[in-house]
């Protein structure tokens, strides 16, 4: 009762999303849990307004994006990616949008 009462104080601001929660649960029954930032896709279905990907991402693309779009999901999840640049932790967006029949418009934005 008492997690369900923290998770919802915390989470109010993002109620109906998708959140991924890493709950750590110690011996004297006590705990901690730490909120992330919704997953990729989720943030990509809200980005091109669809309920789900492409069946045939190969073949048949239910949407596109531009790389402006891409950079603010990217900018939002950098928290928890793996990646040290937000051009790496562009791409890595952009291969998932990919996976899943989303095409993203124009050419790679190289910074110099």
């Amino acid at each position: 009762m008492d997690f369900c009462k923290q998770f919802n104080a915390k989470t109010q601001e993002t109620a109906g999303k998708i959140l991924p929660v890493i709950i750590t649960y110690y011996t004297d029954k006590s705990f901690d849990f730490v909120v992330k930032t919704p997953p990729v896709a989720i943030q990509l279905l809200e980005v091109a307004k669809l309920k789900s990907g492409s069946a045939e991402p190969n073949r048949a693309k239910v949407a596109s994006l531009t790389w402006e779009q891409i950079r603010a999901i990217a900018q939002d999840k950098m928290v928890d990616l793996n990646c040290f640049s937000i051009e790496s932790a562009m791409k890595m967006v952009a291969g998932t949008a990919r996976s899943m029949g989303i095409s993203v418009k124009g050419e790679f934005p190289v910074n110099k």
